[in-house]
């Protein structure tokens, strides 16, 4: 049997995780107890009681200051603020905040993970603007321009392409580590009042307002549901090794904001209010996950209609 720590357990991805886990989806890799370390675990008490249970530590620290870490056979580092409203407040702030908990847990690791299997997760937005003309995000492709970014990711963007800079010097000093570039998601812990426009979408159907796509261009996002996310996590980790094989984590398959709103209006028969766009301004954040798909046989089970579904259930 074997211990799965999340660094970061309140946040979205911590949630799922111990989601998944409270229904048997981590019996594969015989997790028989999760970690959820954070700053202020006992938020998970007040908010997620569900998620609780006698297989379930919560343990308070802050990443980019502590000096001690859990043991534990797998470990998924997801500590970073999803906030984007923190990234236009205090963006230094919170790029040093990303940085501090990496370099931090740099120094630890191969203290008490030594022998552990690791992910670390970054984000799409290393890749900077999606440029006109490219499809899909390829993981062995040149970084472009951050400037290009809202405001909103580009801090959020640089932290993250250092970060992983420290991470790859890990896997080389002898840790079994990978990165997730991860991209978009769908689930029933995906925060319904900040910048993820499905999550709005979704929490107006739930208060049967009418849904409002404010965008002037063409916006393509693709959504991965927070099982297949957590699948594809802790595949990867269980794949890690020193040479930090990097993997794009997010569906393939893209939506323009337009269809989305139209999906989540039809499952709750609300009405979707929207303006012609601009087809000159596209704004594409798209993966190729076929590396995923080659290396790790791994696959998106769950479709958008269904994501919809199972997050409202």
């Amino acid at each position: 049997m074997a211990t799965l720590l999340v660094i970061g357990g309140t946040g979205f991805f911590g949630k799922s995780v111990l989601d998944a886990f409270r229904r048997g989806l981590l019996d594969a890799w015989e997790i028989d107890k999760v970690i959820a370390m954070s700053r202020n675990p006992d938020q998970l008490k007040l908010e997620t009681p569900e998620l609780l249970g006698p297989r379930v530590e919560l343990y308070a620290a802050d990443i980019a200051n502590t000096d001690t870490l859990p043991a534990a056979e797998y470990v998924i580092h997801a500590a970073a603020s999803t906030d984007a409203a923190l990234y236009i407040s205090k963006p230094a702030e919170e790029r040093e905040n990303i940085i501090a908990g990496t370099l931090n847990y740099c120094r630890l690791a191969p203290i008490y993970h030594a022998n552990s299997k690791i992910i670390y997760t970054s984000s799409g937005a290393v890749y900077g603007y999606q440029p006109k003309g490219v499809e899909k995000l390829i993981e062995d492709m040149d970084f472009g321009n951050v400037e290009n970014l809202s405001d909103t990711k580009k801090s959020y963007a640089y932290a993250k392409r250092d970060a992983e800079k420290a991470i790859i010097q890990l896997g080389k000093k002898g840790a079994n580590i990978s990165i997730a570039r991860c991209f978009a998601f769908v689930g029933r812990y995906l925060p319904r009042d900040k910048h993820f426009a499905i999550g709005n979408f979704i929490e107006n159907g739930l208060n049967r307002e009418s849904i409002q796509v404010k965008a002037n261009g063409l916006v393509y996002r693709s959504y991965m549901y927070a099982d297949d996310l957590v699948e594809w996590l802790m595949t990867i980790a269980e794949n890690s090794s020193t040479s930090c094989e990097i993997y794009n984590v997010g569906s393939d398959e893209p939506y323009e904001i337009r269809e989305i709103a139209s999906t989540v209006g039809k499952f709750f028969n609300i009405e979707v209010k929207t303006k012609s766009p601009l087809l000159d301004q596209v704004d594409r954040y798209i993966p190729s996950i076929d590396k995923a798909k080659v290396k790790l046989n791994l696959a998106n089970k769950v479709d958008i209609e269904k994501s919809i579904e199972l997050s409202v259930e």
